[in-house]
This record gives structure tokens, C-alpha cells and sequence, in this order.
């Protein structure tokens, strides 16, 4: 789906949930979203995929992101992420995460086979150790036979996040010929992952309470 048929999709509960309130939070999650997997777009075909990743990320921390009220901070991503994953699943009433997931397969198995997208990878990083098999992956074909949706989830987002970190935290060159392979495969699942997400909030989570919302907007002279 392009971002133009999730907006028209969301269109009925945006104008409803205006009506309730007008800066509606999980109206504002899911524009916040469009607007960054719209820039996305505009990079497909191998373009950019540095940006890609980066704007589709954006776009995921737009939908799961928890403000901290004690603190006045954005909650950990990881404990954001989890919890709003878990949710949408336990929403998944048409399977929609469930059959993308099963579709992915060999993709997701992929990504679960980078070692060098593994955090313990990188505690001793060798030549030696980037050609063992990972741990997730020897588990993961389990985890599909028993429907552990969420481990799955959680086994791709750890990877997908640790490159995303590599990139914003300047540990990365930019257009690097060394993560090509990674960072497309990870752009594919993301953007796959995002979709089916945010169908499942079109379907069955308008109303939810998606938790408190970071930085809201605010009016400034």
C-alpha cells in the first residue's frame, strides 16, 4: 500500500476522531507516520536507502513513542516498541501481521542470518564470528511452527534497530558499500512491518489509547 491508501483508509477515523477532540493523539501518531514514510516513497528503488530506513523509522517511533510524565522524556524505545507491537498483534484480529510475517519468511530469516546486525556480534567482532550461525536463527523456524509472533517481532526489530543506531549515531558511512545487503533487506522488512501495522490500527485500533504521545503540537509566534 502506497502512503495515499493508508491516508484514505485512515480518512473516516480521522474526521471521527476530530470531532471527539481536535488534536486528537492517535491522529496525530498516524499523520506524523505518513509524513515520514511519504519521504520514503520518494527514495524507493534503491535510492537513498540510508534515508529510507531512517524516515521509516521515524515513522515506527511516530506510532509506538511514550512520554515519560515523571521525567518529561520519551520512554525507552525498546519497553515503547514492545509494548505497542504486543498490542497491535493482540488486536491482529485479520491476521494481518500474522500473513506478512509468513509471507516474509525467507526474508526475515535473512535478516535473523546477518551477524553483523547481532549485538553480540559486536562485543568480539571477528571474521571468524560473522560466519556462525546467529542464535535467533536457529530458533526462529520454531517460533513460526508455534505462532511466537511477538519473539519474531522483537528478534527483527533488536536488528533493524541496531542498524538504524549505527546510521544516527554517525557509526556508519554514508552510501557505505560494507551494509548494503543489511540495510536493504531491513528497509523491505520495516516498510512491510510498518504497513500491516498500521492496517491494523485502520481495522481495529482507532480507538485505542495509544499511550501518552511525545512532544505534542504546540502553537509558536
Amino acid at each position: 500500500m502506497t502512503v495515499h491508501d493508508l491516508r484514505k483508509a485512515w480518512k473516516p477515523h480521522k474526521e471521527r476522531l476530530a470531532i471527539v477532540r481536535k488534536d486528537h493523539p492517535t491522529n496525530i501518531r498516524f499523520h506524523r507516520a505518513c509524513s515520514w514514510l511519504k519521504r520514503a516513497e520518494e527514495l524507493e528503488d534503491g535510492q537513498d536507502l540510508d534515508v529510507v530506513l531512517t524516515c521509516r523509522w521515524i515513522a515506527f517511533n511516530a506510532l509506538y513513542g511514550q512520554w515519560n510524565g515523571e521525567k518529561h522524556e520519551p520512554k525507552p524505545d525498546r519497553e515503547c516498541w514492545r509494548r505497542f507491537t504486543d498490542r497491535a498483534l493482540k488486536l491482529d484480529t485479520g491476521d494481518r501481521v500474522r500473513d506478512m510475517l509468513a509471507a516474509d519468511k525467507k526474508l526475515v530469516m535473512a535478516i535473523l542470518d546477518d551477524s553483523y546486525l547481532e549485538s553480540f556480534f559486536w562485543r568480539d567482532p571477528s571474521t571468524q564470528r560473522a560466519v556462525q550461525t546467529t542464535r535467533d536463527k536457529r530458533q526462529a523456524s520454531m517460533w513460526f511452527v508455534d505462532g511466537r509472533w511477538s519473539l519474531i517481532i522483537e528478534a527483527l526489530l533488536d536488528r533493524i534497530y541496531l542498524l538504524r543506531c549505527q546510521l544516527v549515531h554517525g557509526a556508519a558511512t554514508y552510501g557505505s558499500k560494507l551494509n548494503r545487503g543489511s540495510l536493504r533487506r531491513c528497509c523491505i522488512m520495516l516498510d512491510h512491518l510498518l504497513t500491516a501495522v498500521m492496517n491494523v490500527i485502520i481495522d481495529c485500533g482507532a480507538d485505542e489509547d495509544w499511550g501518552p504521545m511525545c512532544y505534542p503540537p504546540v502553537g509558536q509566534g
